[in-house]
């Protein structure tokens, strides 16, 4: 089983993606991985992040390897590093050449120890859309620009050197969100057959359950 969530930033797909994954025994491939992957290899280099040939040499020399150790980069998960990925999976040249290192993933999935899996959970943008369009579940989890901010702004609350207020978080987030949907490769927008629900007033119990029923039903 191919299950996809897809959704704006700090939405909840990583999370539920997470209990979802554990659940149903499927490996979890994090698709925005990869452009944070890139877009880090852009800052570690001190490049525009917008030079679109010095993105797209990084993209195509892109390893599984090389992503898992740069995650563990401090800026990998932050602001910074979610800012160079949003502006480098613009760059349609870069979409293209990530896409396949996406898709095949779907075909042989792993788990973490690389064993093999039954299935796998997709996490980010444009997962029901480009990358697995014939998944058996397609998930479209979105909240308002207020409550996603609150909930990244709380996670980066909880880090000794944050500095960033809310309003800084909020206006990130809208930020984001129009370089996502105005983009002209894949625009961000759920699948015409994703089942869509808004998290905004729901605790992650809810959403899991929510989740849960929907995926049951395709078995």
């Amino acid at each position: 089983m191919i299950i996809t969530i897809d959704g704006p930033a700090a939405a909840g797909k990583g999370t539920l993606a997470n209990f979802l994954s554990e659940k149903y025994q499927l490996a979890y491939f994090d698709t925005g991985m990869v452009y944070r992957a890139v877009g880090l290899e852009m800052i570690l280099s001190q490049s525009d992040l917008q030079d679109e040939n010095k993105a797209l040499s990084f993209a195509k020399r892109l390893t599984f390897p090389r992503m898992i150790e740069l995650s563990k980069n401090p800026d990998f998960r932050s602001t910074i590093g979610g800012h160079a990925a949003s502006v480098v999976a613009a760059i349609t040249s870069v979409r293209e050449s990530l896409l396949k290192m996406q898709q095949d993933f779907s075909k042989s999935p792993v788990f973490a120890d690389g064993t093999k899996a039954n299935g796998a959970v997709y996490d980010g943008r444009d997962t029901g859309t480009v990358i697995c369009p014939n998944a058996d579940v397609k998930l479209f989890i979105t909240a308002s620009s207020e409550v996603r901010a609150m909930r990244r702004y709380k996670e980066f609350a909880q880090k000794a050197n944050n500095t960033k207020t809310y309003e800084e978080v909020l206006a990130d987030v809208i930020d984001r969100d129009k370089r996502d949907s105005e983009r002209e490769s894949a625009p961000l927008k759920p699948a015409d057959d994703a089942v869509l629900f808004d998290t905004s007033n729901l605790n992650i119990e809810e959403v899991i359950k929510t989740a849960s029923k929907i995926i049951d039903s395709k078995k």
